[in-house]
């Protein structure tokens, strides 16, 4: 029998009420995506294109119109689903004027920990967000990026299945984002769910496995983000110590020619940037191509590589 889903986003739809006679307005159109335990799944989509209500119905936060939402097999409407749920939102409330670790701790009695253990588990998490330095300095003190890593400790304290992030790079300098991005990979590796919703298209690419691209309120492309960013109806072949005179000869020659390795074949990559604005600007101009560009083939060698745009 197959494992059962960490999330699961079955034909989700959420109508809200609109303002001076609107009438109700759909903000989310019939989404469905699953993530498998230990993934890492990106939410991208332009402001107001449904990411965040989608996030909030699965949370059990708003209750959906029409569809299901489910938290390793349990309804997303029901409390115990939360059980396994970590989440940092976009920009938490602390209380200033606690240290990080009375932070850490505060959370911790809150989720019913105590003694010996409460302690283990605080200065567990400080060390794992690199804030055993600055445990006793308060939260006032705390740079936006500090704030977002301690953020992510008090979403791991009763060590969740599912990592639930809203923006976690959101406002944070280069090296917070990197240490943020940094986490998300150990989070990975210890076998960590997480499902993130972010603008930053860059850091999306670097961590996430899958990815979906939602646009006004519909799911438009979702997938393998190695499969997402190939460039369908073109080819490439890198090469390994080929010559000016084999580049011209690669399709029949490569094969044969002494102390040349054919390192890989396959379709070229786009960015997950242009795949996004490919997937929501083309849309609303209403020049929305289902395919790339005319074939085109291309070559790297070891010494030069040459990129092809969608």
């Amino acid at each position: 029998m197959s494992e059962t889903p960490a999330v699961q986003v079955n034909s989700l739809v959420k109508d809200f009420r609109g303002s001076f006679g609107q009438g109700m307005i759909r903000a989310v159109n019939e989404v469905s995506f699953e993530i498998a335990p230990g993934e890492v799944y990106g939410l991208i989509g332009p402001n107001g294109s449904g990411k965040s209500t989608t996030m909030k119905a699965l949370l059990g936060l708003v209750s959906p119109t029409a569809g299901r939402c489910a938290i390793f097999g349990r309804d997303s409407t029901k409390v115990d689903s939360r059980q396994e749920v970590g989440f940092l939102p976009e920009n938490p409330y602390f209380y200033k004027h606690l240290s990080g670790e009375e932070t850490i701790r505060f959370y911790g009695k809150l989720c019913g920990m105590r003694g010996s253990a409460l302690r283990d588990r605080t200065m567990e998490l400080l060390e794992l967000v690199n804030l055993q330095d600055a445990r006793k300095r308060r939260l006032g003190g705390y740079s936006k990026g500090m704030l977002q890593r301690i953020g992510l400790a008090q979403a791991l304290v009763q060590d969740p299945r599912l990592l639930i992030l809203d923006e976690p790079t959101a406002g944070v300098d280069p090296i917070g984002s990197r240490q943020i991005r940094d986490l998300i990979f150990t989070l990975k590796k210890r076998g960590f769910t997480v499902f993130l919703c972010s603008h930053l298209l860059e850091q999306v690419q670097e961590v996430c496995d899958r990815v979906g691209i939602i646009h006004k309120g519909a799911l438009v492309k979702e997938g393998r983000l190695e499969e997402l960013i190939a460039i369908e109806d073109q080819t490439e072949i890198v090469l390994r110590n080929a010559t000016p005179d084999l580049l011209e000869k690669i399709r029949d020659l490569a094969d044969h020619e002494e102390g040349v390795e054919l390192v890989r074949s396959g379709n070229p990559r786009t960015t997950l940037e242009r795949l996004f604005l490919r997937e929501t600007l083309q849309r609303d101009s209403g020049d929305h191509p289902e395919s790339g560009t005319p074939h085109t083939s291309s070559v790297g060698s070891n010494r030069e590589s040459k990129e092809d745009s969608a």
